[in-house]
């Protein structure tokens, strides 16, 4: 990761500048990109560039638009690759909880989850934090890599984050008829991939909702009460398990997961987290010794008081450091709310 030189700085009101719009710029580059990692990376070179040309800013009240530049041009060469992130949903049908598990894909073949407090401030309008929820949940940011990268730019500037016209011209050094036209072929291609089977644009319950739902989850799963957690799903809730391709449909499809292959996550804990404006869960699994290490952070996806889906993003320590999770737990210890 670049990291912003600190030996001859520029005046820190310029610094401090620069760091209040990094939630900002992180989620805008999380959305173009699909990865947590990668959002980081192009916003620390956004900042570099910014940081070593800061001369050349002779407005500055211009730095947000400057910088939203500078990122734009940094995602859109990282989207030249022909690889698009998607979601296991994306790449095959659903399969058996009896089935084979498939070899693991590639950390460059999904869309990855990135920790609420990275991409979300507190306070604001609660009908602009709503919709900045929505657009950061898995399905809209997967749907969003089916996009050209001009395309997806402008849909992100435009529809997200509420830019004018105008303003995304300027920034992608286009002209607003180009903008309109990018911004209605973009609309036209998310109009086919059916996101509302998704539960893009049902809505997530209520934060109250919310919240009683991952506790339920937390403790049906530490007691491993697979009827309980069962119950706590949708019908047709789906089922993940990023890096590996198998995924389920259906509640009675996870539970008999659970009590089949996945049974080794019984005596499991679980901490409480929170990912893409929703609530997720951390699951570390016994290892001997009282200790606990990490295996998957679980994405929870909720809709009419149930849970919709459970995306389980497996990874070790450097995937939980990501949440501001613990490397590992130890019986005596107490779940905590990472950021």
């Amino acid at each position: 990761m670049v990291v912003v030189p600190t030996t001859t700085q520029p005046n820190l009101t310029f610094e401090q500048e620069l760091e209040s719009h990094r939630r900002g710029l992180t989620g805008y580059c999380y959305r173009m990109l699909g990865s947590a990692s990668e959002a980081e990376d192009a916003v620390q070179e956004a900042m570099v560039r910014a940081w070593r040309a800061s001369n050349q800013l002779t407005a500055p009240g211009a730095l947000k638009s400057w910088l939203y530049r500078i990122a734009s041009n940094v995602c859109i060469d990282q989207i030249q690759s022909p690889q698009r992130r998607a979601m296991p949903m994306d790449l095959s049908p659903a399969g058996k909880a009896a089935g084979e598990l498939g070899a693991p894909l590639p950390e460059t073949a999904w869309v990855h989850p990135i920790a609420s407090g990275r991409v979300l401030g507190g306070g604001g309008d609660p009908a602009d934090v709503a919709g900045s929820r929505e657009t950061l949940r898995l399905a809209f940011v997967a749907a969003l890599q089916h996009l050209p990268a001009k395309q997806r730019a402008v849909l992100v500037l435009c529809e997200v984050l509420r830019w004018k016209a105008s303003e995304a011209a300027t920034l992608l050094d286009i002209s607003v008829a180009s903008v309109n036209s990018a911004l209605q072929r973009a609309r036209a291609t998310l109009s086919t991939l059916d996101l509302d089977a998704e539960g893009v644009s049902a809505g997530a319950a209520p934060d109250e909702e919310q919240a009683a739902l991952l506790e339920q989850y937390v403790d049906a799963f530490e007691a491993y009460d697979i009827t309980r957690l069962v119950s706590l799903l949708r019908d047709d809730a789906t089922f993940t398990m990023p890096p590996l391709p198998l995924w389920l449909r259906g509640a009675q499809e996870a539970g008999q997961f659970m009590l089949g292959t996945g049974a080794k996550c019984e005596g499991s804990r679980a901490l409480p987290t929170t990912a893409n404006g929703g609530p997720a869960a951390a699951i570390y699994n016994p290892v001997g010794d009282g200790t606990y290490a990490p295996w998957a952070v679980v994405v929870l996806e909720t809709e009419d008081g149930k849970i919709a889906a459970l995306h389980h993003y497996i990874g070790g320590p450097e995937w939980f450091a990501e949440f501001g999770l613990p490397a590992q737990l130890a019986d005596d210890a107490k779940p905590v709310t990472a950021a």
